[in-house]
């Protein structure tokens, strides 16, 4: 078992897959550092193309905000509670940034045993894919790098 493991997920599908992988890597008294990163195109989402005053686009803005807070705050709950099921230490940090250069400086700023990640959406199901580069983190973290099957 891994004592101390990174978990890059946001609570989607394949993400999940992650997490699970992850809880099952770890063991009794291991650490789970959990990664969210926030995706710059969201900054970006203010409805600049179709509101057309200032305010209503600011209250827009809050709007897709607290939206992500909320899931965030679902997701870091319910690992928090899986987590403490399982006798395994758990922190989390959020950040905003393009996903594959975000993990690699978190996987490389602390000592991991394990870095756990999802794969990339197949293109039969919708939602944003995720273009991380993954040989780049290969090559680059100076952990292992397991990346869990998107779920059947």
């Amino acid at each position: 078992m891994f004592k101390k493991i990174l978990l890059a997920s946001h609570g989607t599908p394949g993400s999940r897959a992650a997490e699970l992988k992850a809880l099952e890597m770890a063991g009794d008294g291991s650490t789970i550092h959990h990664l969210i990163v926030v995706p710059e195109l969201w900054k970006g989402m203010k409805g600049d193309d179709w509101l057309q005053n200032g305010s209503t686009r600011d209250k827009y803005g809050e709007y897709i905000e607290s939206l992500l807070e909320q899931e965030i705050r679902d997701l870091v709950n319910k690992l928090t509670e899986e987590m403490g099921e399982r006798n395994i230490g758990y922190d989390f940090e959020v950040v905003v940034g393009e996903p594959g250069k975000c993990l690699l400086e978190v996987g490389n700023r602390d000592e991991y045993d394990l870095v756990v990640m999802g794969s990339r959406r197949p293109k039969h199901v919708e939602g944003l894919r995720s273009k991380i580069a993954t040989e780049p983190l290969v090559k680059s973290l100076n952990a292992a790098l397991l990346i869990a099957p998107f779920p059947a």
